[in-house]
């Protein structure tokens, strides 16, 4: 399956980007910068040079999947984050449509089901919010992984992966990489909302089957 990893050079992202390759799959690395894309060479990965503000379409010729993992950092404003983390997701969703691609994961964010209850980062929920509903009325098979609070640590390999409320805590990027990764590439999951933090489930227990 060729999927393309939009966010390729972040910290989730860039784990996804190696977890496909590792599964037998062919990923496509969406970065912005040469030096990014001659990096993911090096590794022999495929790259797209494409920005989310600007035309990106060109990104999902010959797709099959799609995985967005793409958000504009702590360190931004809240310009920043409505132009990728809700436009650059709400845009990648249309043209995957336009493009006839037909499975698309979406990374998103604990707490994007009840944005007005946030005491903080209230305009990133509000975001992964918008984003999340344009994916869900858009007639793509979709699913949307909501992890709780990222960390830098190694990955366990091991899950608490469910549906409904969110229970609180955190999880390490790796790990929600390789949830993304299984999400993409399992026929399971269609058409659901996923929360995810660290447990005792193995990852690839959950998805067996």
């Amino acid at each position: 399956m060729r999927v393309l990893v939009i966010g390729a050079n972040g910290k989730v992202g860039s784990h996804v980007v190696h977890k496909l390759k590792e599964a037998g799959h062919e990923p496509v690395a969406m970065v912005r910068k040469e030096e990014q894309a001659n990096q993911f060479k090096k590794e022999n990965v495929l790259t797209v040079l494409a920005d989310l503000e600007g035309d990106f379409h060109k990104a999902f010729n010959d797709v099959d999947a799609v995985v967005f993992a793409a958000g504009s950092g702590p360190n931004t404003g809240a310009d920043k984050t409505i132009i990728i983390d809700q436009e650059g997701a709400i845009e990648s969703v249309d043209l995957a449509l336009k493009h006839g691609v037909k499975r698309f994961v979406l990374l998103s964010s604990m707490g994007a089901d009840n944005p007005k209850a946030a005491d903080q980062i209230k305009h990133y929920l509000y975001a992964k919010h918008r984003a999340d509903e344009h994916l869900q009325k858009s007639g793509l098979n979709y699913k949307i992984l909501r992890p709780g609070a990222l960390t830098n640590d190694e990955g366990t390999g091991k899950v608490n992966l469910h549906e409904g409320q969110p229970e609180k805590g955190s999880i390490a990027r790796e790990d929600v990489a390789e949830v993304l990764t299984e999400l993409v590439i399992s026929p399971s999951s269609e058409n659901k909302i996923l929360n995810v933090i660290e447990g005792d489930q193995p990852i690839k227990e959950v998805f067996k089957g």
